[in-house]
């Protein structure tokens, strides 16, 4: 994890985060933390990660998403070399989704 980001802020804030119940929480608290860019910034990139993670090409997500090859890039990077936090939530998801059959 980097060190940079591990302060009592960022805490406070993962802290936020892990209160919300429903969508509709998530929406009120990102909409009053968030600008719209910030936000489309954020699920741009979450897509773009969906995306690389089930194997889609730079083409592909580039013409789904409007993303840039520097931003795909960069997601791809932190698939690749981060700290396994979209992997972990992939999983999560795929959890979930299989809790639902």
């Amino acid at each position: 994890m980097n060190k940079k980001i591990k302060t009592e802020a960022v805490d406070h804030l993962i802290d936020a985060l892990l209160c919300l119940e429903t969508r509709e929480e998530g929406y009120s608290l990102l909409e009053d933390l968030c600008t719209v860019n910030e936000l489309l910034s954020l699920s741009q990139r979450f897509e773009v990660a969906t995306m690389l993670h089930n194997h889609n090409t730079y083409m592909e997500i580039a013409d789904k998403t409007g993303a840039s090859t520097a931003t795909i890039s960069r997601v791809n990077r932190s698939l690749n070399y981060g700290c396994d936090g979209y992997e972990l939530i992939f999983d999560r998801l795929r959890q979930k989704n299989d809790e639902k059959k």
